[in-house]
């Protein structure tokens, strides 16, 4: 375990940050009044992602590798954030839509009928904490794993 600490720690790093970034939606108005351009202001967080993860990969190098890491320890490193983060996900979904924004499934829910986009049923199936949940954990799994592979490239060191 104490060779995934800084993952452990970074996981939950991101954690609390997601968490902070969606107070911030909420905040901004993102969830209710401006539910509209919820959808494309919420992809600004995948630059606050890519951040972290860039801070958590350059953790590992410098402060278990001694700042000598090779693409596939930088990318192992990134996988087990993205899995510490894919398992945390499930509770920072249901803080997120049940205690930070509990109205934000039914002013989906009604912006996505009265839009005309999906029907009334439709988006109850798909706007809702299980769908989220599962959404998430996945989402977080395959992107993090991405995002690592491409990180991992340029902070490995070069010989």
């Amino acid at each position: 375990m104490k060779k995934f600490a800084i993952e452990i720690k970074w996981g939950i790093i991101f954690t609390i940050v997601a968490l902070l970034w969606m107070f911030l939606e909420k905040q901004l108005g993102w969830h209710d009044e401006l539910i509209a351009k919820q959808a494309i202001y919420t992809n600004f967080f995948g630059i606050i992602a890519i951040i972290v993860y860039v801070l958590a990969i350059r953790d590992k190098k410098k402060n278990f590798y001694q700042g000598d890491m090779t693409w596939t320890q930088g990318f192992i490193s990134g996988m087990v954030v993205s899995v510490v983060v894919a398992i945390l996900s499930p509770l920072a979904q249901y803080i997120s839509l049940e205690v930070i924004s509990p109205e934000y499934f039914p002013n989906v829910i009604d912006y996505a009928v009265e839009n005309g986009s999906m029907t009334r049923e439709n988006a109850e199936a798909y706007f809702n904490l299980k769908s989220y949940i599962i959404q998430s954990f996945f989402f977080s799994l395959v992107v993090g794993i991405v995002t690592s592979a491409i990180i991992a490239l340029f902070l490995r060191s070069r010989k």
